[in-house]
């Protein structure tokens, strides 16, 4: 007896199917099928030969391996009694809920103690499926492992794309070759991390990031995570996400996974990253007025650091909005007696000695130049030496030995109290002045893996979100070390990396855009010699690499030039008569024939205009530039193409080319399929081309 079901939206199709009452399988996941395509047959046309050395039927690769099925790759559930003895389920078909875009299945285990449940739906504009998996017990079990419902992988893939990185070096992307065994990647770090992003794209062979077939997943948990991407003997792939394995510590009878993204592609790996740009935008990010532009952000820390002075802020905070800013943020040292990072964490109450009159004569005078008030905290986070510690050591998560993290120590989110005690503090802080931002950090990994603790930060943040509608909420965690898309629907914005760094921003936010979108992404003009790297960059390439993003500043702007505060005040300015429509624009990255150049194609949503940023990250190996193709232009019409920054060519650029004297008219077709060939330039230097449809 066969069983199927079937998700579709215009582009893909996914086929599950049951047989005998096992759990079901993904049978096919690709390209649009016909509607009349008879689900029955291709069930069974997906079945597998068998030969010497096999078992007579081969086991099913199934939503939820199961061991019990003489599986012998890595299974599903790892679940284990009450007294720690392993329990072995075998689950079989009881009931079915189908909706016009989604389908959710359960399984009973025929000893009669679980019960599984897969849940999948599909977005017919974004192209993305969601699906996730919980476990119901009649008696309390201990969890090792459990898997969100489990894809397979393309047989026609040499390699897949899964992401790497440290402190100011996130979006490291690894290409790792498909071979038999396991790809496994987890996250033990508490967080989701800088580490271990939970992403993976599966690209089949000849794929590009704009031609060819791609399969792209997120798993949306902000918690840790373990990703299996398996080849079995007999060739078939399968892709496993779910928390990382151990963090449920307490026994209980119900567990589920976070919800799991997944979506093919028909066009690279851009089909792929504009369905997780616009998902998240659209779907899962929760803006308390999605009308309103992105300000232009101001963030004082590498201006100050610790050393809060009320006259030198205001000064600050004049020249910030002299250029251009729209939003002001206070960052760390604001509160208890917080001279450096080894002290106050979680005394969150103004310093008298820094702000005798509070934050108001400060936040007046931001008002007053027409930006909003944004504040830092950390409430996970807690000093031994602070108030609040004295008083409740017993709040710290871990042992009293642990190694600190930026001389801190986590609190223990688990605790109603500590909720409580958080919601209270942040909470009058909110109340008592005029704040619209929280930038909301997270500085040391936990001492110890533990879901509990996720969940606990969530329900905190979904209750303040609730409490303050109209406050925004920034995801920074030592930069980026806590970015998914389960903290992207209860914040706002995140805060990519640490490093201001222009030339490393430039190959993040690249890689980033595989699943983030513009609006979410903040994107600073550092300090002339970067803090975090010691590399000094010209003011250009670090205004227009900021500008690719949710642009902002986080420098002392004393330090500029005229000719500098002249520059960044008319890159603030381009950017503030473009970004509505970047907002919604699909970020694209361009196969660049010179590996030198980092080129994306920011395209309006209907069409109409786009702009093309190339940055050069080093030194090109030819001398002359190669062509850069464009992507999903119309090939039959014509475009106004651009070149907005022609003025920085330097002076070794000494060809008279016509796009560095006037704008030139060139079709789709030529633009897609020659490319556009633009001047010579340094490296750390950036073109910005900008192009209309005629």
């Amino acid at each position: 007896m066969i069983q199927s079901w079937r998700l579709d939206d215009s582009r893909q199709t996914l086929v599950l199917a049951s047989q005998n009452g096992h759990l079901a399988e993904v049978v096919y996941w690709g390209p649009r099928l016909p509607d009349d395509e008879g689900l029955e047959t291709l069930t069974m046309a997906h079945t597998l030969d068998v030969t010497g050395g096999m078992l007579d039927a081969n086991p099913e690769l199934s939503i939820c391996p199961e061991a019990t099925r003489t599986f012998s790759g890595q299974p599903g559930l790892v679940i284990r009694d009450a007294l720690g003895r392993p329990y072995l389920p075998k689950f079989c078909f009881a009931h079915e809920e189908v909706s016009e875009n989604g389908i959710v299945l359960t399984f009973a285990d025929q000893a009669g103690t679980l019960t599984y449940r897969a849940s999948f739906s599909i977005d017919q504009e974004t192209h993305v499926i969601e699906a996730s998996a919980e476990i119901e017990s009649t008696r309390p079990m201990h969890l090792h492992w459990l898997a969100a419902p489990v894809f397979p992988a393309p047989q026609l893939s040499d390699a897949m794309i899964d992401f790497a990185g440290r402190w100011c070096g996130e979006f490291q992307m690894n290409r790792t070759p498909w071979s038999a065994g396991i790809r496994y990647r987890e996250n033990r770090t508490g967080r989701t991390g800088h580490e271990h992003f939970p992403g993976l794209i599966v690209p089949c062979r000849g794929a590009t990031n704009a031609i060819g077939h791609a399969y792209g997943f997120h798993y949306g948990w902000s918690g840790g995570h373990r990703m299996v991407a398996e080849e079995l003997p007999d060739g078939r792939r399968q892709v496993q996400f779910g928390h990382a394995t151990r963090i449920e510590n307490e026994p209980a009878t119900r567990f589920a996974t976070a919800t799991l993204y997944a979506v093919f592609s028909d066009d690279g790996l851009n089909g792929c990253a504009v369905a997780f740009q616009r998902h998240l935008r659209d779907r899962i990010v929760q803006f308390p007025d999605r009308a309103r532009l992105r300000p232009v952000h101001y963030n004082c820390w590498e201006a100050v650091y610790f050393d809060h002075n009320l006259p030198e802020l205001k000064e600050i905070a004049s020249r910030a909005a002299d250029l251009g800013a729209e939003r002001f943020v206070l960052d760390d040292g604001w509160f208890g007696e917080r001279d450096d990072d080894t002290r106050a964490l979680s005394d969150w109450e103004v310093d008298p000695r820094k702000y005798p009159d509070g934050l108001t004569p400060l936040i007046d005078h931001v008002h007053d130049l027409g930006m909003t008030f944004g504040i830092w905290f950390e409430p996970e986070m807690i000093n031994a030496d602070s108030n609040v510690f004295r008083a409740h050591p017993d709040w710290a998560l871990g042992g009293e030995d642990q190694i600190l993290g930026r001389q801190q120590m986590a609190l223990n989110m688990a605790l109603p109290e500590v909720r409580e005690f958080l919601f209270e503090r942040i909470g009058q802080t909110l109340t008592d002045n005029d704040i619209d931002y929280i930038k909301w950090d997270h500085n040391r990994v936990l001492p110890m893996p533990d879901a509990a603790q996720t969940r606990g930060s969530y329900a905190l943040l979904d209750r303040l979100r609730e409490t303050f509608p109209e406050v925004e909420i920034e995801s920074c965690a030592s930069g980026g070390g806590r970015i998914d898309f389960g903290i992207l629907r209860r914040t706002h914005r995140v805060w990519l990396s640490d490093s201001n760094d222009a030339l490393e921003r430039l190959k993040m936010q690249h890689n980033a855009a595989l699943f983030l979108p513009m609006v979410v992404i903040g994107s600073h003009v550092g300090p002339r010699t970067c803090h975090t790297s010691g590399r000094m960059i010209d003011i250009r390439f670090r205004a227009w690499v900021a500008a690719q993003r949710h642009m902002g500043f986080e420098m002392d702007p004393r330090e500029l030039t005229n000719e500098e505060t002249g520059v960044l005040r008319e890159v603030t300015n381009w950017w503030k008569a473009n970004r509505k429509w970047l907002a919604d624009a699909d970020i694209l990255r361009l196969d660049s024939s010179d590996p030198a150049v980092i080129a994306e194609q920011h395209l309006e949503q209907a069409g109409g205009q786009f702009v093309v940023f190339a940055g050069k990250a080093e030194t090109s190996a030819q001398i002359a530039p190669r062509p850069l193709r464009l992507t999903r232009l119309s090939p039959d019409r014509h475009y106004r193409i651009e070149l907005l920054n022609r003025a920085d060519a330097p002076g070794l650029s000494r060809g008279d080319q016509a796009i560095k004297s006037s704008p030139l008219k060139l079709s789709g077709a030529y633009l897609m399929s020659h490319g556009l060939t633009l001047p010579w330039s340094f490296p750390e230097t950036m073109w910005v081309v900008k192009g209309t449809l005629l």
